[in-house]
């Protein structure tokens, strides 16, 4: 199916362009969000004639994105999970929760901005790309921990997924006579 494309689709064109696509992506992704109309005759005159505020709005969408990408590129949020003693989450953290922890801070992004291909399994610090508009791209860190102090030596480049970093205790250096009583074993040879 051949559309004409209301705005910049990454990967596809830029605005006014008459792209050939599948026909499921044109029904059910790029006609209803209002991102293509379909190449027609009466389409393409529809176009021509409102293609100056189609990319008034556009640039005005771009600016709005663009302050908001000045404030939040490169910031780091905290999102405090449970986890193991390796690292391994008991949950996981997803687009969803992400735009959430965003909201606390009082920025307005959808789930459909943030570009997490699978959810974050474990503790660290993980960076996150948003498309805050077709043309803005940012990224920002998200510091996963099982306490804010935690989220805070783990900024500071610690890695936190050894029992020393957990317990205090450097687990090279224990030895077995840690762990085993030797005249435990005298007393118990000596009653059989």
């Amino acid at each position: 199916m051949q559309v004409i494309l209301l705005e910049r689709v990454p990967k596809l064109g830029q605005m006014g362009e008459v792209v050939k696509v599948r026909d499921g992506f044109a029904r059910n992704f790029l006609l209803p969000q209002g991102k293509a109309l379909r190449a027609n005759d009466a389409n393409k005159k529809r176009f021509e004639a409102e293609r100056a505020t189609l990319e008034a709005r556009n640039l005005e969408r771009k600016g709005e994105a663009q302050k908001v990408a000045e404030v939040l590129d490169g910031k780091s949020f905290i999102i405090v999970r449970a986890a193991g003693e390796t690292g391994q989450l008991y949950g996981s953290v997803a687009a969803r929760d992400i735009v959430e922890t965003l909201a606390a801070e009082g920025f307005n992004i959808g789930r459909n901005q943030v570009d997490l291909n699978h959810p974050i399994k474990e503790i660290g610090i993980h960076k996150v790309t948003l498309h805050l508009h077709a043309e803005v791209e940012i990224s920002i860190d998200v510091n996963v921990a099982r306490s804010p102090e935690e989220a805070e030596r783990q900024a500071k480049g610690e890695s936190l997924t050894s029992a020393e970093a957990i317990y205090g205790v450097d687990e090279d250096a224990l030895r077995p006579e840690d762990f085993f009583d030797p005249e435990a074993a005298r007393e118990e040879e000596d009653e059989a």
